[in-house]
């Protein structure tokens, strides 16, 4: 009878690991598909940031790819009821866990000189204001409705001509940039972003950040009852079988 009731529960915990694995293989598409988004979203501005904030939504899209397949061992060694490949599949899941717990602690760190690594960037890009900081300027002012560093000031005190780039100018007034918008401060004020691009860069990667943020600890609470189901299960098996 208890060799019975062992039985069933060794089963009972290897289809839970196994219904466990598929929700994980599903889970690491979803931190793939989540760090694609937000790479695609900050790799618009990433002339700026220099690769600074592309890092984490990278390792959370290799970090995907590889919970996907760990997870496929996990099924495999579950159904096969292999304590080596459930120890591995475990130590695995353990290395995963500390490499997204680094990455999250080296994103923290960096979060709190973030808006002056991006001052500096937007800064030096005015006063080159070459062909590529120019086009640069004119995607951010456009897409995040900003101007300048802090604001419209910066471009008459640092950039080579003095003057508002047109990008700088509301969508409806930017066929008459050349007039008013971008070269008279009295007659433009209320035709060209008052608001500078730093506060506005930051907010979008803070934004970018939150997501990441949840994805990371809703997958480390997954991350670590698989490691215990996994070591159970295998404890189970090796018990089983010396008897």
């Amino acid at each position: 009878m208890k060799f019975k009731m062992r039985s069933c529960g060794m089963s009972l915990i290897k289809y839970i690991l196994f219904g466990f694995n598929v929700v994980f293989a599903i889970s690491g598409l979803g931190i793939l598909i989540a760090g694609a988004v937000v790479l695609a979203d900050v790799n618009e501005f990433n002339h700026f940031v220099e690769g600074k904030v592309t890092a984490p939504p990278i390792v959370l899209i290799v970090t995907g790819l590889i919970i996907f397949l760990i997870a496929s061992l996990g099924c495999f060694g579950a159904i096969k009821e292999s304590p080596t490949l459930l120890l591995t599949y475990a130590v695995l899941l353990a290395v995963i866990f500390i490499i997204e717990l680094a990455v999250g602690i080296a994103a923290a760190v960096f979060k709190k000189d973030l808006e002056m690594v991006l001052t500096n960037s937007l800064q030096d890009s005015i006063k080159r204001s070459n062909k590529e900081d120019t086009m640069a300027w004119d995607n951010i002012q456009q897409k995040l409705m900003c101007c300048g560093v802090d604001n419209p000031a910066d471009w008459r005190s640092s950039s080579p001509n003095k003057t508002l780039p047109a990008s700088c100018c509301r969508p409806q007034y930017i066929e008459e940039a050349s007039k008013h918008c971008n070269d008279s401060p009295a007659l433009g004020r209320d035709k060209y972003y008052q608001e500078g691009c730093v506060g506005k860069l930051k907010e979008r990667i803070d934004k970018n950040a939150v997501i990441l943020i949840g994805v990371g600890i809703g997958i480390a609470f997954i991350q670590i009852l698989g490691i215990i189901l996994a070591c159970y299960l295998a404890s189970t098996i090796r018990q089983e079988r010396l008897k």
